[in-house]
């Protein structure tokens, strides 16, 4: 797909996933052991963008650890946002160094699709923004994100941040291709009401109202924002499941007799006690379990352990 490029935003801070993001910021958070924001470095990647920006801000330079100066062929450039001020503030900071369409991705989303191509050749058919899209059966889940209003065509006519009205199940997944466009519309967007910042869902309405072609793309299998702890539990959950695992480990674990555990996600480095009992677990890289510990949907750094319910997914049985 040349003439594309990527952008990651990964500047937010993220309080709603204290305590992790004390210490490390929303997009490394591990899935399946690998961080989030590797993940959606490696999508690009299959969709042949070779050159990633990414805005980061709060702990970035966990972000730049996680990325270094790229990945499996793809570069990686960082550009700082030094204030919080939303996702078209952050959009702002690339004005200078994009020159052409990009695909957008926020940092603290995980998507599942096998047809994001999709967006790249309604871009080449003469849109100007494509909005990957969903239909949501949980209205809870698009009054996390945004609605979308659009024609049979796909043609996008109302954008809507976090609706509290019933306006459909077309929901926005956090996933965009602009082109160069969206700039314009950038410096003309006022900060909301509703959170007194530059939200991009705002720069889009004024895209269509100037007349551009905005359409959605609904090429979006599965997706979940990590916004509460549990969420870090769901996608690992989901993925399992996907995949048809029972458990998985970024590379073998060290275990003590007896240790039993199931749908347990674990990083590098990890130690399993004697006696052990996991059940739908997250473990970090280098956790230290100690010998008899039983623990039922918590997460497990290095340095706590944090007691929390998956969100939206239901339960994996023992």
């Amino acid at each position: 797909m040349s003439g594309f490029v990527g952008v990651i935003l990964a500047a937010g801070k993220g309080t709603r996933m204290l305590p992790f993001t004390k210490r490390w910021p929303k997009p490394v958070l591990p899935i399946l052991g690998k961080p989030l924001i590797r993940h959606q470095v490696e999508m690009m990647r299959s969709l042949g963008i070779e050159k990633v920006f990414v805005v980061i801000g709060h702990l970035g330079h966990e972000v730049v650890r996680a990325l270094g100066d790229g990945v499996d062929g793809v570069a990686v450039e960082y550009v700082e946002q030094t204030e919080t001020l939303g996702i078209a503030h952050a959009l702002a900071q690339l004005e200078g160094r994009l020159h052409g369409p990009f695909l957008l991705c926020l940092g603290d989303v995980y998507v599942v699709s096998s047809r994001l191509a999709e967006m790249m050749d309604l871009y080449a058919a003469g849109a100007r923004a494509v909005l990957a899209s969903k239909v949501e059966p949980d209205p809870e889940m698009i009054r996390r994100n945004f609605v979308i209003v659009a024609d049979a065509d796909g043609r996008v006519r109302r954008v809507i941040e976090k609706p509290r009205a019933d306006y459909g199940r077309l929901k926005g997944c956090g996933l965009y291709l602009f082109g160069v466009e969206v700039f314009d519309a950038i410096r003309r967007t006022p900060r909301s009401a509703m959170r007194d910042e530059y939200e991009v869902t705002d720069s889009i309405q004024i895209m269509i109202d100037d007349g551009h072609r905005v359409v959605h793309a609904p090429v979006i299998d599965d997706d979940l924002n990590l916004t509460v702890p549990g969420d870090l539990l769901a996608i690992n959950a989901s993925e399992l499941r996907r995949r048809g695992l029972q458990n998985f480990f970024f590379e073998p674990p060290a275990r003590g007799e007896w240790s039993r555990y199931t749908g347990v996600v674990g990083g590098a480095g990890v130690t399993l006690g004697h006696g052990t009992t996991l059940v739908r677990c997250v473990l970090f890289d280098g956790c230290d379990v100690p010998d008899g510990t039983e623990l039922t949907d918590a997460i497990v750094t290095p340095g706590e352990v944090i007691q929390c319910r998956p969100t939206t997914i239901p339960p994996v049985s023992p």
